[in-house]
């Protein structure tokens, strides 16, 4: 079993940043690949990044490529979410994700995740 508690959400103006945490309990944690999605009022949840449990493999949904990066610390049992150049539409819930798998892909499909958090706000003025 995989417990995730996101932290670091709140309001920022356009153009500001946040950095996003999502700290896992459980064994499974160095071999999962662990994912950020975002959901907006109204709107079905969507993929914003990967990383692979390696770390050697990393995608990004086109609409934050260049403006995020996530990256992870496996002896801390974390996954981070820097967001930059942050814009209105990026307001949304985002949640982390943990996919448990050996081969060490980074899945982008929401189906393919077995644990999930709560979420998190993220809300960006104009």
């Amino acid at each position: 079993q995989v417990q995730l508690v996101e932290s670091g959400g709140g309001l920022v103006q356009t153009g500001g940043s946040l950095r996003l945490s999502c700290a896992a309990s459980g064994r499974t944690f160095n071999r999962s690949a662990m994912g950020w999605f975002r959901q907006a009022p109204g709107k079905e949840r969507e993929f914003v990044a990967v990383i692979n449990y390696a770390s050697t493999t990393t995608y990004y949904a086109d609409s934050v490529k260049g403006r995020f990066t996530i990256s992870r610390d496996n002896a801390k049992n974390t996954v981070y979410l820097q967001m930059n150049s942050l814009k209105p539409e990026d307001t949304a819930v985002y949640y982390c994700a943990a996919d448990w798998n050996l081969g060490g892909s980074a899945p982008r499909s929401k189906s393919d995740y077995d644990y999930w958090g709560q979420g998190t706000q993220v809300t960006v003025s104009s």
